[in-house]
């Protein structure tokens, strides 16, 4: 079968399917071997080399346990995690103050698409734990503007605010409080590796956006409250000068979805929201225009993450993607449509508009291209994570 829609642009490709994995030619930059394994899955076992979930692992997540113990001493909290409502953000905080013995101080972004599910699994669990919950509610002109912005600017990442709002407030409440250390609920081992024009995050992305489409000015950054401003520069502040560190303990856990779910539902009442991502309700309408407009699903990288980790069938998984996604509820999509003032005639005209990806746009990547080779340089002599340059270089347009 040839021509094969990618990001929404017919491509003179055949098709194929990973042999290992579920991923196939619809993914931007999906190369395959001569015994049709996708460069997903040989990125997928670098990073499990690189973060061993064993002894080797815990090991490495002891020394930086210790350092965050160290710099949290006669301190308030040792660290600040971002959480959701969700499952992986959830069992993360349970980890941190069960497993670990951490004083966390839980960071919560909200702008305006909260999932009512989600907002009680973070209440029941903080209450529990007795962990204070601290949320950042965004201006909602600002936050309902950006929304609409993204989907004039025609691209595949249409949740870009908030993604960047969510980082955005825990380095800011670190600042803010004196604490060195971020910690994340993410695993590439069940979240997936997604090419880059499918979820390119950089806060220069939202400015550059917002500032040829939007109609609200977003507010100024400042350190303690950087709001939607989280570019090269604010990140160099926070991680070169501050020495703010972000860590995501799930890449050294064994960490079994279906095991962490049945932790959380009995120690804290905790409520599956209905799918991965739907403590934001937004992510309705961002499922239905990935379908209809670029031909994307991000079940073939969370479903593959978990095929290669032994935690699906990839029989199973095959035939589940065949199937709309359960998020793609319509009385939901109304409902974010009402909540943005924006009448579903226009919304369809924002939909036809061609497709592009961030390369339309400035956010900085073209500089990070020029620079590739000393980026590389920076991860051989231990200055930068390796997987800093394979997420920015490895995982194709």
């Amino acid at each position: 079968m040839n021509g094969v829609v990618v990001n929404g642009v017919k491509r003179n490709i055949t098709y194929q399917r990973c042999t290992r994995c579920i991923s196939d030619s619809t993914c931007p930059g999906i190369t395959f071997d001569n015994r049709g394994v996708c460069n997903y899955c040989h990125l997928h076992d670098k990073w499990s080399r690189m973060y061993p979930n064993d002894e080797r692992g815990q090991a490495i997540w002891n020394k930086q346990l210790e350092k965050i113990k160290h710099d949290g001493a006669n301190k308030k909290y040792d660290c600040v995690v971002g959480i959701s409502g969700g499952r992986d953000s959830t069992y993360v905080l349970h980890l941190l103050v069960t497993k670990y013995k951490l004083r966390p101080l839980a960071v919560h972004f909200n702008d305006g698409f909260d999932n009512p599910v989600g907002g009680e699994n973070m209440i029941n669990i903080t209450r529990k734990l007795g962990v204070e919950l601290r949320t950042i509610t965004s201006d909602w002109r600002e936050a309902k503007d950006l929304k609409i912005s993204f989907l004039k600017a025609s691209v595949p990442e249409l949740n870009e605010g908030t993604d960047v709002g969510i980082a955005a407030s825990c380095y800011g409440v670190a600042h803010k409080e004196g604490i060195k250390h971020v910690v994340y609920g993410q695993s590439f081992r069940t979240e997936g590796i997604k090419p880059m024009s499918w979820a390119y995050m950089v806060g220069d992305y939202v400015n550059d956006v917002q500032n040829k489409f939007g109609t609200v000015k977003l507010r100024e950054w400042k350190a303690d409250d950087p709001n939607y401003h989280l570019g090269w520069k604010e990140l160099f502040y926070y991680s070169i000068i501050k020495r703010i560190s972000a860590y995501s303990p799930l890449y050294y856990e064994q960490y079994i979805r279906k095991d962490a779910e049945e932790i959380i539902k009995r120690e804290y009442n905790w409520v599956y929201p209905g799918a991965h991502y739907y403590d934001d309700l937004y992510w309705s309408l961002i499922t239905y225009v990935h379908r209809v407009k670029f031909n994307i699903d991000f079940r073939l990288n969370a479903y593959s993450a978990l095929v290669r980790d032994g935690q699906m069938e990839r029989d199973w998984a095959i035939e589940a993607v065949k199937k709309p996604y359960v998020m793609e509820d319509p009385r939901i999509i109304d409902l974010c449509l009402k909540r943005l003032a924006i009448s579903r005639e226009q919304f369809d005209e924002w939909v036809a508009f061609p497709p592009k990806t961030f390369r339309n746009y400035n956010t900085g990547y073209d500089l990070m291209l020029w620079l590739r080779p000393f980026i590389k340089l920076a991860t051989k002599m231990g200055f930068m994570p390796e997987i800093v340059y394979d997420k920015y270089f490895l995982c194709g347009e």
